[in-house]
């Protein structure tokens, strides 16, 4: 299969320090970088100026990560609703899903769905092995799922 992994999910966020509480201090990623970056224009897409942290959970080149990008914006951008067309959330698989949902929860984020048990064919997998799964919603109103095996 040419596809190895998923490379990295960029996340538009309009607070910075904001995001950084909840996916750094809630969920537990590591700052790899925080920089200012110019990109310059390609085809429809015009040139920017962005504020672009990259976040890791595990060191190595072909490891996935997230960017959280915050740029101005004309307008107020508007979150995806779940079963929305396009990305309308995404998971991390994590170690305690528990732990993260309280820490979460102290540092004051928005917990939608407490840990379920969900049955791994949810997952493409061959039924029989549970998986506890979460719901919490980033500052910016991005879903994001937690699940332990």
């Amino acid at each position: 299969m040419p596809i190895r992994a998923v490379s990295h999910v960029a996340i538009g966020v309009t607070d910075m320090d904001r995001a950084l509480k909840f996916y750094r201090d809630a969920l537990g990623m590591a700052v790899a970088l925080d920089a200012a970056e110019d990109f310059p224009g390609a085809g429809d897409i015009p040139p920017a100026k962005r504020r672009g942290v990259y976040l890791r959970w595990r060191d190595g080149g072909a490891e996935s990560f997230i960017v959280l990008d915050q740029h101005q914006r004309d307008d107020s951008p508007v979150p995806r609703k779940f079963y929305e067309l396009g990305i309308h959330h995404y998971g991390f698989w994590v170690t305690d899903v528990d732990e993260i949902v309280a820490r979460a929860r102290m540092l004051g984020e928005d917990v939608m769905m407490e840990p379920v048990e969900t049955d791994s064919i949810a997952y493409g997998e061959p039924s029989g092995k549970m998986i506890r799964s979460a719901l919490l919603r980033d500052p910016d109103g991005n879903i994001v799922q937690l699940d332990q095996r």
